[in-house]
Parts: C-alpha cells; structure tokens; sequence
C-alpha cells in the first residue's frame, strides 16, 4: 500500500473531520485503541483492512456516542439489547443487532448484522460526537498482533499506513469488549471481556455462552461469525507463547536467558529471565498484557511463559486471549 505522512494530534475535532473526509484515526477507547473510520463509507472501510491486514470476512464493530443513537448502525433494538445497553452503556459491551442498510456490507463482512458499542472514554465520546457519524473501529495494530494500548504502540504499527494517531494515554481495561449477540431468539454470549456472563445474566437471564465445541465446528466449516476476535488469530507476539498454570517448569539457564515470564503471584522478579513482570492484581494483569507481550518483542525475547488467568471475572476474558496469543 502507498505508505501515508500519518499526524500525531491531541485534537478531538481534528480526529473527527478526517474520518467524515473518509480518513482513518487510531483514539483511546477504555478498552484498546481502536483506529476509527466511517462506517457508511465503503472505501474508507476498505482502505482500513488494507490498513491492518485484516480477512475480508472478520467483521468490524461500529462506535456510536450516545446509546440512544443505536438507530445510526441498526434497523431494530430488541428489548434483550436495550436492556443490556441500559444496564453497561457506555463501557466495554458489544451488542449484535439486525443492520441498517446504509452501513457498509464491508464492515459486516456482508452479514445482516452489527455490532454497536459506546464507548466510555472522554476522548472517543468527543471525536464520535463531532463526527456524526457512526463509526467501525476494530483495534489499532496489525492484524494477528497483540492489540495495541498506548500510542507508541499504535505507531509501532500503523504509523505510515493510517492517517492520523491520538496521542493519549494508555486505556485503563486493556482487553476488547464483551460481545453479545442480540439478533436472534437467545441472547448470546459471543466474546468475553470485562462484563461477564454472569453480570450479564442479571440483566437478560436468558443469555448463555458460545460453547467451545460450537467455535470449533465454526471454524473447520468456516462458517461465518458475527463478531470479531473468534476465527482468526489474534493477539500473537512474534515470540513463542506457553501458558502454564503456576510457575513454569525448570529449564535452563540458557532457555531462561531467551526467555519472559509474566504472571499475578508466587514468582521472585530477580529470576534470570531475560523479562519478568508480576502483576498486582487481576485487573493490572489484564491492562497490561498486551503491553507486555509487545515489550517482549522489543527485546528480542524468544518466547514467553504466560502465567494463565483464573477462571473469574475479567480472567475469563484474559484466559481467552491468552489461549489465543499461544495459538489456541
């Protein structure tokens, strides 16, 4: 692609005037950066999967300021969807409605359905509110790589192929949000983030989970998806990444030399991994592990040991891209 002199800007109504000018824009959301373009215009659109590098068919989900403007990006709300909206909007939700024809077929990788989220970022809101229009912004990095949450990372890269970068600062839940699918007769769980099945559940008791088996039949048949993150890989680092319950095992000095750990507990720093970070708590863990999978790049490491989340909270999310990001 013709490489591109991409702006490093701090202005909101900057960022908002080159995506109606079909431009592209990498802003803070509380989840990861995400690079903004508008969704009812099909070369912008295509312009951005060029971008990324990102498979025609791994649909895209549409930003909007404000719940009540659902209508930009959908032809219908179910009382399952409002609720939910309701209940976590704006934050870190991803509810799957039937389309509105003005969307373009690209963002829904031609599905009769999209995903609408609020974000709850100041930044975001602002540069959605002065657009006006709604806007696809999958996450900001190449496609395959860990998501980017600092601008640094961002422009590590996609600076050269997107026309402008925020420079804001890091965002505070570090993993994508939670997606549900509200088009049919069963609300369902398609995607973990920081909202859990169980806060779901409260709200829409009907809600389940998108079961292993089902992703699996999905992707050997290639059946289509209506949500981003589940048949393709993600979040991987060039280094190598094993998930361990605990510690790892023993291994050489030679091994460690090359080698990263991260992790919550139980682990001395002063190790001679070549890369070591213990995080403080579950939330840090998952702030952070992006970051720290692109740090291990930086620094040549050649694989990482990734100590696996528990089974709670936003640890379901980050469990899932962990397993991910080691190729599961």
């Amino acid at each position: 692609m013709r490489r591109l002199l991409t702006e490093y800007i701090h202005s909101p109504e900057r960022a908002a005037k080159i995506i109606r000018d079909g431009g592209l824009v990498a802003f803070p959301t509380e989840t990861v950066f995400g690079i903004g373009v508008d969704a009812t215009n099909g070369d912008a659109v295509a312009k951005l999967f060029e971008a990324k590098g990102r498979p025609s068919d791994n649909p895209l989900i549409v930003h909007l300021d404000d719940p009540a403007h659902w209508a930009r990006a959908a032809s219908d709300l179910p009382g399952v969807a409002e609720a939910l909206l309701d209940a976590f909007c704006p934050g870190p939700l991803t509810v799957v409605l039937p389309k509105r024809p003005t969307i373009s077929e690209q963002v829904t990788a031609g599905l009769t359905t999209v995903g609408i989220r609020i974000p709850d970022h100041p930044i975001a809101r602002e540069i959605l509110q002065l657009a006006a229009v709604p806007v696809a912004a999958p996450s900001a990095n190449r496609s395959g790589r860990p998501s980017g949450t600092t601008w640094q990372s961002v422009s590590e890269d996609l600076d050269g192929r997107i026309d402008a970068i925020f420079k804001a600062n890091s965002t505070t839940i570090g993993i994508e949000s939670t997606v549900v699918d509200c088009s049919g007769s069963q609300p369902v769980l398609l995607r973990p983030g920081a909202i859990t099945l169980e806060q779901l559940q409260k709200h829409a008791p009907q809600t389940k989970q998108l079961g292993t088996q089902d992703k699996r039949r999905m992707i050997v048949s290639g059946e289509q998806v209506n949500s981003p993150g589940i048949l393709h890989p993600h979040y991987q680092p060039n280094a190598k990444v094993i998930m361990v319950d605990g510690l790892p095992p023993e291994i050489s000095n030679d091994v460690l030399a090359v080698s990263a750990f991260c992790g919550i507990e139980g682990f001395d720093e002063s190790h001679d991994f070549a890369l070591c970070k213990i995080f403080e708590s579950l939330e840090s863990y998952a702030a952070g592990f992006y970051e720290f999978l692109r740090e291990v790049d930086r620094q040549s490491v050649q694989r990482v040991f990734v100590q696996a989340a528990p089974d709670e909270g936003i640890g379901r999310a980050l469990r899932d891209r962990q397993r991910r990001a080691a190729g599961g």
